[in-house]
């Protein structure tokens, strides 16, 4: 059993210091069907327990309105203005031009700078809201996941001692302590990126986005899907949707931050389903050679280094059985991307510089069917739909 004072020290301190931020009661602990420690405060809504408090829940839902607002009015007010000042430089706003000129553009428009701030500060309101929420009764939420560790359906590999690449550790969304260095990371992922699929109109509170993405992926020309693995599961959404389209095969997620397979573990045995959860690297994962028939991914590459993308890559081929599929999903590349104009190729600046997507313009460059191709994958480039229209989707096929 890991000590959570050693593993998750930092945190800990935190309950005190911010207690007198949230009100309400301390949360108590009932138990679920397995016997382990369930916290609910305020209950449930199908698979999305509630905020531990109403004020804490009121905040969210002011949040996520006025990220639905901005994303529904300011920023298509924000883009037509962009579009005029682009046209009046003598541009064509559906072409790309150099950063450094649309940045000279945009630097002091009020339109289009507010949208970028209430971005920007609505992300930072809800990262403090969801952590306090959490952080103001911290033995209680770190007791629950620890209480979950050892209980099944499904395993949890903890690995305290993983050399986590420097990449890892950035502060990625600008969440407080990234995917590795706060024991909340998943409870500040999934209920911060809740808000963020409704501002694009994709409900997801019930996991309903990755189910969708599950349905998509696709069977292998024999039929055989026994074993399945997602790289960079992040708090296993997308691995509980592959088990319940593939009930019968046995699935891993691999995910570099440990606090965030713990609380996906503990979501999935809440669920009841049996995902095997492993704290590990994408591009090293120690399975063996050709020992999986789908390895997939979701938003993945696009946080990492392209270097390290092309390190995955051919791990997915090395742990692809003869005739298995590699199935990516993430952001449209150079290589497949088209033509997407000046002022969406600002908004990724943006989301590189003040969301803390380091790697973001990094792997904008890259040509990601080319270099799956380099890696030993038949490429389908034809992929389909998922969510926005700028997505890789591709069944690859190890040969």
């Amino acid at each position: 059993m890991l000590d959570r004072r050693t593993l998750f020290g930092a945190a800990a301190g935190v309950g005190t210091a911010v207690s007198s931020f949230i009100t309400g009661n301390k949360a108590q602990a009932g138990t679920n069907t397995r016997g382990a420690p369930d916290v609910e405060a305020r209950g449930a809504r199908g698979r999305l327990e509630r905020l531990p408090t109403l004020d804490a829940e009121n905040r969210d839902d002011f949040l996520t309105g006025f990220r639905n607002w901005r994303g529904s009015t300011v920023a298509r007010a924000a883009k037509k203005r962009a579009d005029r000042l682009i046209e009046a430089s003598g541009n064509d706003p559906k072409k790309e031009i150099p950063l450094d000129e649309a940045l000279e553009l945009f630097k002091d428009d009020p339109l289009v700078g507010t949208e970028g701030l209430m971005r920007v500060y609505s992300q930072r309101m809800a990262h403090r809201n969801f952590f306090l929420s959490f952080a103001d009764d911290v033995d209680t939420y770190l007791g629950e996941m620890e209480a979950y560790d050892d209980i099944g359906p499904g395993t949890l590999t903890l690995n305290p001692d993983l050399d986590i690449p420097d990449f890892a550790k950035h502060e990625i969304h600008m969440q407080p302590g990234g995917y590795v260095g706060n024991a909340f990371a998943g409870h500040l992922y999934h209920y911060g990126t809740n808000a963020f699929y409704s501002a694009r109109a994709t409900d997801n509170y019930q996991d309903q986005h990755h189910a969708r993405l599950a349905e998509q992926v696709p069977t292998p020309e024999d039929g055989k899907v026994k074993r399945i693995l997602d790289m960079g599961c992040g708090i296993g959404q997308f691995s509980v949707a592959l088990k319940e389209r593939y009930p019968n095969a046995e699935i891993w997620g691999v995910e570099v931050g440990g606090p965030m397979i713990r609380y996906g573990h503990m979501r999935a045995v809440d669920q009841g389903v049996d995902v095997n959860f492993v704290q590990g690297l994408a591009e090293n994962t120690d399975f063996p050679d050709n020992h999986f028939d789908l390895v997939v991914s979701y938003i993945l590459h696009h946080e990492i280094p392209a270097d390290t993308s092309r390190a995955v890559f051919a791990e997915a081929q090395r742990v692809l059985r003869p005739g298995g599929l590699y199935f990516p999903i993430d952001f449209y590349t150079g290589g497949m991307r088209g033509v997407p104009g000046a002022y969406s190729q600002y908004q990724e600046w943006k989301d590189h510089r003040w969301n803390n997507e380091v790697w973001r313009m990094e792997y904008k460059q890259m040509d990601f069917a080319g270099d799956m191709e380099k890696a030993g994958f038949d490429v389908n480039k034809e992929g389909s739909p998922a969510w926005y229209s700028n997505r890789n989707i591709f069944g690859t096929k190890r040969a």
